[in-house]
């Protein structure tokens, strides 16, 4: 990706800033946790089994733990020392559990968080084709974020998404028993997981309302998760859970932030739901679908 700057119409090319040093990088995306990834920190450097995490966050949309490393060495396997993470993880539960509460000064039970939806992240400046090649399957918990440095303080920050065709990454790990024993137990959900519980006529709504929405903007992100489809831009502003006869559609907008003047969209900030924001809209037909539309723009 080449960035230019532009003065009088005259573009100028501008010079990449490489990182010196991983804990360059570590620094930044801890400092901006929330902002880049909607993630808390918990610890930084956090040692378990002598072996050290760089950076130890929580999804609370998910509540489920995310291990992250930073490289700038591009020759390492992101696959095995993913699944080496991830082994460690589920092997020492109560030990992330303890540093969580005793950091985060908040209790956390260990019937509270998903084990299921655990992942790793690579922060890097660059991954090489066997690396990318290596974690694109559908359902692999690790994911590869790229981020770079330019002049004027400006950072790209971008993950490498997996493409449409990829396959299942357990045709692999059943040669593999430490891989088994991890796929058999975590689960990145896709989006056609979602549909597959829904009707015909309630997965064709979905769709109508999905490419709507991702008609509002340019750059947004379908982003399954456990309970619900997520829609990011840069946070994740809105999310659709398909049931049997409806889907809901909830907004990430704090309430009395939505304008609504046909008062559809209902006020659930004391009632528990899915995804974060404190409006939720259900649907069966696609009639006020405009409307609707005008409501999610709002969080963007």
């Amino acid at each position: 990706m080449t960035l230019f700057t532009n003065s009088d119409d005259q573009l100028t090319v501008l010079e990449e800033r490489p990182f010196k040093l991983e804990r360059d990088i570590q620094t930044l995306f801890e400092a901006n946790l929330l902002t880049l990834m909607s993630l808390e920190l918990v610890k930084s450097e956090f040692t378990i089994k002598s072996r050290r995490i760089d950076t130890l966050a929580f999804d609370a949309s998910s509540m489920a733990f995310v291990i992250i490393e930073y490289k700038r060495d591009r020759n390492v396997s992101v696959v095995d020392q993913g699944f080496t993470y991830l082994s460690l993880m589920l092997e020492n539960r109560a030990d992330f559990i303890v540093e969580y509460s005793e950091n985060l000064k908040k209790p956390l039970k260990r019937n509270d968080v998903d084990w299921s939806q655990s992942r790793v992240v690579f922060v890097s400046p660059s991954f090489t084709e066997n690396q990318i090649q290596a974690t694109n399957f559908k359902d692999i918990a690790i994911e590869l974020w790229e981020i770079k440095r330019f002049q004027n303080g400006i950072f790209v920050v971008n993950q490498i998404k997996k493409t449409p065709s990829a396959e299942s990454v357990k045709t692999l790990s059943q040669k593999n028993n430490i891989l088994k024993k991890i796929t058999d137990e975590i689960k990145v959900y896709t989006e056609q997981d979602h549909i597959n519980k829904a009707s015909y006529i309630i997965s064709e709504l979905y769709e109508k309302y999905k490419n709507s929405i991702l008609n509002l903007s340019d750059s947004v992100e379908v982003n399954p998760q456990k309970w619900y489809v997520a829609f990011k831009k840069v946070n994740n502003f809105a999310y659709i859970e398909i049931l049997k006869k409806s889907i809901r559609i909830t907004i990430n907008l704090k309430a009395g932030q939505l304008d609504d003047p046909k008062g559809i969209a209902k006020d659930v900030s004391n009632i528990g739901h899915r995804g974060y924001g404190d409006y939720l809209v259900q649907v069966d037909e696609d009639s006020q679908i405009e409307y609707i539309m005008s409501l999610v723009k709002q969080a963007i």
